[in-house]
């Protein structure tokens, strides 16, 4: 498939992207690979090929959402830079 000027700004105005005019022929020949490449996909049998969803197989392994307490207060506390008897301390951020 033949890509001309008028059809690689219309892309260029859709993607947003600034074309330089020295950059224009190479990007019509990259164009042009791709659809190229496009394609021969199209001349492929698919008959009976259903259509992929997932790229994986994979399934995620949902846990029970249990509520319980991994860390003791004691425990917690213990690692953070600064804190009093309740709360970790942190630096100011919102003034």
């Amino acid at each position: 498939m033949k890509i001309d000027h008028n059809a690689l700004h219309k892309i260029a105005h859709l993607a947003r992207l600034e074309v330089k005019p020295e950059e224009e022929e190479a990007l019509l020949a990259s164009m042009e690979n791709v659809l190229t490449w496009m394609e021969q996909l199209n001349e492929l049998d698919t008959e009976g090929v259903e259509p992929l969803t997932h790229i994986t197989g994979e399934v995620n392994n949902w846990r029970e959402d249990v509520s319980k307490n991994a860390l003791s207060r004691e425990e917690g506390l213990k690692n953070a830079p600064s804190h009093d008897e309740i709360y970790i301390k942190v630096p100011k951020v919102i003034e």
